[in-house]
C-alpha cells in the first residue's frame, strides 16, 4: 500500500491513494476534538478542516461524502466518547452494548460531515478540477459546512457538540462572538482553512510560484486575529445595579448513589452544610437536580430553607423535580423563597431526559436503566426568576448549549445562571466541553454566568468569557463570588444566526449558479 499513486498529479491533489485518503480523513477528525476544552489547541480548529478539504481534491461527490463521513467519525467519536461512560457506569449497559450504541451515535452525527463534503463537492465542480483547489470550491466548502453546523443544532432538539465556533473561546476569534454568533466564527475558521489549505496546495506544487498564497494567508490571519483580538476588547455591555454576592455549593455526590432514596438525607445534608461555609451571601445556587426528588413531597426541607432565607436574607436558586396538577414531571431550577420563581428545563436531553425512538429503545427493556427519563418539557417562554429585584437568565443544562435558549430571557435579565449535572460523564471531555460553551453563551450576549454543577467544573464566567473561578471534576466544595450585573444587548442579540445561515446559503447557490452557467472543463 503505497501513500501516492503512479500518476502525474502531485500530493494535496490526485497523488494521494484513495485508501490513505479514507485514512487521513479518519486522523484529521479524530485530531479535532484536541482544539477543545480541555485541550484547547484552537489551531487545529483550522488545520484539520483545511486537511479535509485537501483530500477532496479530485474527489467525485460521491467519494467526498464518504471522506467527510469518516471525518466526522473520528471527529464525534473521539468528541463524544464519553457517551460510553454514561452508558456503562451510570445507565447499567454492559459494556459491549454501550461501546455499540456510542458508535452508531457517532456514525449517525457523522453524516452531517459526509453531507457537507458531498454538497461542497456537487456543487463547485469539484471533481473535474483534476486537483486544483480555487476560490469557489473554499466558498462552497465553507457555506456547506457552516449550514450543516446549523442543521445539526436543530435537527433532532439539535446537537451543537463540537462546533467549530465554539473552540474559539481562547483565540482572538473568540472576538467575534458578540457579533456574528458561533456560527458566524465558525464561518470565519473555515474560511481561513480554506485559505491555508489553498496555500499548502499551490507550495507543495510550486514551491516557487507560492508567494502570491503565502501573501494571501498571512493577510487573512493578520487581519481575522488582529481584528478579533481588538474585538475581544470591546464591552458590548454595561454595568446595572450593585454587584450581588453568589455562593455555589458543588457536592460532589456520586451519580450511583444520587437517586438512591437510602443517600437523601445525607445529600441534603451536605448541600446545607456547603451553604454554612458560604457565609452571608445574597444569593445561593444548587446545581441541577440537587435535590434528587420531588420538591414538594419534601415539605420539612422547604420550610428549612425558607426559614434560612428569612434568618440569612437569602435567595435560593436550587434543582429539583417538580409535579403539576396532572402529573407530569419537571427537571427544575426552584426559587426559596416562592417569591424568586423558578425556571423549568424546556430543552430536554435526547435518552437522558426523555426517550426519543421509543419502539427500538422499548427493545432494550431491562438493559439501559436511566432514572427520571421520561420528564416534560418546561414552556417555552417563562417568567424569569427574580432575585434581589434582578431578573435572572436561568438555564438546566443542555439549555446552555443553544444560543437561540439563552436568548429568551435577553435583555431583561441582569445575569445568568446555569445548573447542570455532568456527573453523567465521569472525568471524561464533556464537563470542559459543557463549561466551554456557557463561556460561548457569556461571550455572545454580554452577561456574567454563575455555573453549579453536581461533580464539576462549577464557575464563575464574566461577561467576556473568561472564567473568574471553578470547581474541577470529583472536587467537594464552595464557590463565593461577585457578579456584576449587565443590561444592553450585544449585536449578535439582534442579528443572531439567521445573517450568517443566508450568507452560506447564497455563497452554494452563487457558486452552483456560476458552475451551472460556465461549467468545468470547457
Amino acid at each position: 500500500m503505497t501513500l501516492f499513486s503512479q500518476t502525474k498529479h502531485p500530493p494535496f491533489a490526485l497523488g494521494i491513494t484513495h485508501r490513505w485518503r479514507l485514512l487521513l480523513a479518519l486522523l484529521a477528525g479524530a485530531f479535532l476534538p484536541l482544539a477543545f476544552a480541555p485541550v484547547g489547541f484552537w489551531p487545529l480548529s483550522l488545520l484539520s478542516p483545511a486537511v479535509l478539504l485537501l483530500l477532496l481534491q479530485g474527489c467525485t461527490p460521491r467519494r467526498a461524502f464518504v471522506l467527510g463521513w469518516l471525518f466526522g467519525l473520528g471527529q464525534f467519536g473521539v468528541g463524544v466518547s464519553w457517551l460510553y461512560e454514561s452508558f456503562t457506569l451510570f445507565g447499567g449497559a454492559v459494556a459491549p452494548l454501550a461501546a455499540l450504541i456510542t458508535f452508531i451515535f457517532a456514525a449517525l452525527v457523522a453524516i452531517y460531515l459526509g453531507l457537507t463534503t458531498w454538497l461542497a463537492q456537487w456543487v463547485s465542480g469539484g471533481g473535474s478540477l483534476g486537483g486544483r483547489l480555487n476560490s469557489r470550491q473554499i466558498a462552497a466548502f465553507t457555506g456547506s459546512w457552516v449550514f450543516f453546523e446549523w442543521l445539526r443544532g436543530w435537527v433532532f432538539s439539535g446537537f451543537p457538540w463540537l462546533d467549530l465556533g465554539i473552540a474559539q473561546t481562547a483565540s482572538p476569534l473568540g472576538g467575534f462572538l458578540p457579533i456574528v454568533g458561533e456560527y458566524g466564527v465558525s464561518f470565519i475558521v473555515v474560511g481561513l482553512a480554506g485559505v491555508l489549505a489553498w496555500f499548502v496546495q499551490r507550495w507543495v506544487q510550486a514551491p516557487r510560484l507560492v508567494r502570491g498564497p503565502a501573501l494571501w494567508l498571512l493577510g487573512s490571519l493578520v487581519f481575522f486575529l488582529g481584528l478579533g483580538s481588538l474585538l475581544g476588547r470591546v464591552a458590548w455591555t454595561h454595568p446595572t445595579a450593585s454587584p450581588l454576592s453568589v455562593g455555589i455549593a458543588q457536592a460532589n455526590v456520586p451519580q450511583m448513589q444520587k437517586f438512591d432514596p437510602a443517600f437523601l438525607n445525607k445529600t441534603l445534608q451536605t448541600y446545607v452544610s456547603l451553604t454554612e461555609q458560604m457565609g452571608s451571601v445574597s444569593l445561593v445556587i444548587w446545581p441541577e437536580t440537587a435535590i434528587p426528588d420531588v420538591f414538594s413531597d419534601l415539605d420539612w426541607f422547604k420550610k428549612l430553607l425558607d426559614d434560612r432565607a428569612k434568618t440569612h436574607h437569602q435567595d435560593f436558586l436550587v434543582g429539583a423535580f417538580t409535579q403539576d396538577a396532572q402529573g407530569r414531571y419537571y427537571n427544575t431550577l426552584v426559587g426559596v423563597p416562592d417569591a424568586v420563581g423558578l425556571h423549568r428545563k424546556a430543552h430536554l436531553v435526547p435518552f437522558s431526559e426523555y426517550m426519543p425512538l421509543r419502539p427500538i429503545i422499548d427493545l432494550f427493556a431491562g438493559m439501559i436503566d436511566i432514572p427520571m427519563s421520561d420528564l416534560t418539557p418546561g414552556a417555552p417562554n417563562q417568567p424569569l426568576p427574580q432575585v434581589q429585584g434582578i431578573k435572572v437568565g436561568a438555564s438546566i443544562c443542555y439549555e446552555a448549549d443553544f444560543a437561540r435558549d439563552i436568548r429568551k430571557s435577553l435583555p431583561a435579565a441582569g445575569f445568568l445562571v446555569n445548573v447542570s449535572n455532568d456527573s453523567w460523564f465521569g472525568d471524561s471531555f464533556a464537563p470542559h466541553q459543557n463549561l466551554q460553551m456557557a463561556q460561548v453563551r457569556a461571550l455572545e450576549f454580554g452577561r456574567p454566568m454563575a455555573r453549579a454543577t453536581n461533580t464539576g467544573i462549577s464557575a464563575f464566567i464574566d461577561a467576556q468569557g473568561r472564567i473568574v473561578q471553578k470547581l474541577g471534576v470529583n472536587q467537594q466544595g464552595v464557590l463565593v463570588g461577585s457578579i456584576q450585573p449587565d443590561q444592553g444587548s450585544t449585536p449578535f442579540y439582534w442579528l443572531q444566526s439567521w445573517p450568517i445561515i443566508v450568507l452560506s446559503l447564497l455563497l452554494l447557490t452563487g457558486v452552483a449558479g456560476f458552475r451551472l452557467r460556465k461549467p468545468y472543463g470547457r
